[in-house]
């Protein structure tokens, strides 16, 4: 098995080939994991706009998860991320936590490990493959997996490939002919997979009560992949005290590329200085102000006034 990729360098510049992204920062490092079987690809531009606000960002490729290695059991996935996370905070005062589609799954399960995270950030969660362009095939998948099918049978992607924009979803489709995997994911799955990512959410779902992490949810409202259910569950029975949830409108379950990106980007830096501030109890007197926040607070203040 390929050893985890750690992030080092700076962000690479061949879409080609999976490559782990770190963009240094401060002192508040985010740990991004993305979806299964992908890349750090799909999560560059959060990165680049969290960065720009001051962030040091970390998105790694995964033993057993990423594109490019070997299938693993998803007891190694939690075990990389959670190396993932120590490297990080041996070397930065606070660490947070973000995750896309079952990257917010892997993202919940390491908080649980690692209570001691700054915040939590959960984007698409995906905990059931129940949004509605599931096909009606997919409950046997997981009888199939015990059967000589796991070996050859891999789901491939189709339209909308998680995607609302439709000038997007067809430069998508043509880099998934090209390609095994793009900007918004693999253009293949195999069934090992899918049955970890299964065993993954179930897991996931007896342990987010004990999850005390500041958390983050934002879901699309009309996701294709994982229905709101996903994130009401998590939202309903997750331990932390600080909670937002977020919906949206206008994305399908790719919401860091379509759409509403920025929208995504903005109140994830918002919701990440909050969760800092909060922390640190303003012990100095200084009150941390990402761009992001002065830029809400300056949309508060004009609103008011034009109230008055």
């Amino acid at each position: 098995m390929r050893a985890t990729s750690s992030c080092c360098g700076s962000e690479p510049d061949n879409v080609n080939q999976p490559s782990p992204l770190f963009l240094d920062g401060d002192g508040h490092a985010v740990l991004m994991l993305h979806g299964l079987s992908s890349s750090p690809l799909e999560l560059r531009f959060l990165a680049r706009f969290l960065n720009a606000e001051g962030f040091t960002i970390c998105a790694p490729l995964l033993s057993g998860y990423s594109a490019g290695s070997d299938e693993a059991a998803m007891e190694v996935w939690i075990e990389a991320a959670v190396r993932e996370y120590d490297a990080l905070a041996a070397r930065f005062e606070r660490v947070s936590i973000c995750g896309l589609s079952i990257g917010a799954a892997l993202a919940l399960a390491l908080a649980q490990r690692r209570p001691q995270a700054q915040s939590l950030v959960l984007l698409s969660l995906t905990l059931s493959y129940d949004g509605w362009a599931i096909p009606w095939y997919r409950f046997l998948l997981n009888w199939a997996y015990y059967t000589p099918m796991r070996k050859h049978w891999r789901y491939r992607e189709q339209a909308p490939f998680g995607l609302r924009n439709e000038a997007l979803r067809a430069k998508i489709a043509r880099a998934m002919q090209r390609s095994d995997f793009s900007e918004v994911g693999p253009s293949t799955i195999s069934l090992p997979a899918l049955h970890e990512a299964s065993r993954l959410a179930s897991k996931v779902r007896t342990l987010v009560h004990d999850v005390r992490t500041d958390c983050l949810i934002v879901h699309a409202i009309d996701d294709e992949t994982s229905s709101p259910r996903n994130a009401r569950f998590v939202a309903r029975h997750i331990g932390a005290a600080f909670l937002r949830t977020i919906w949206l409108d206008d994305s399908y379950h790719m919401i860091t590329s379509d759409n509403e990106r920025e929208i995504v980007a903005r109140e994830t830096a918002l919701f990440l200085r909050e969760s800092e501030a909060a922390r640190s109890g303003d012990d100095n007197g200084k009150q941390v102000v990402s761009k992001a926040l002065a830029r809400r607070l300056r949309q508060l203040a004009a609103l008011g006034k034009e109230r008055a």
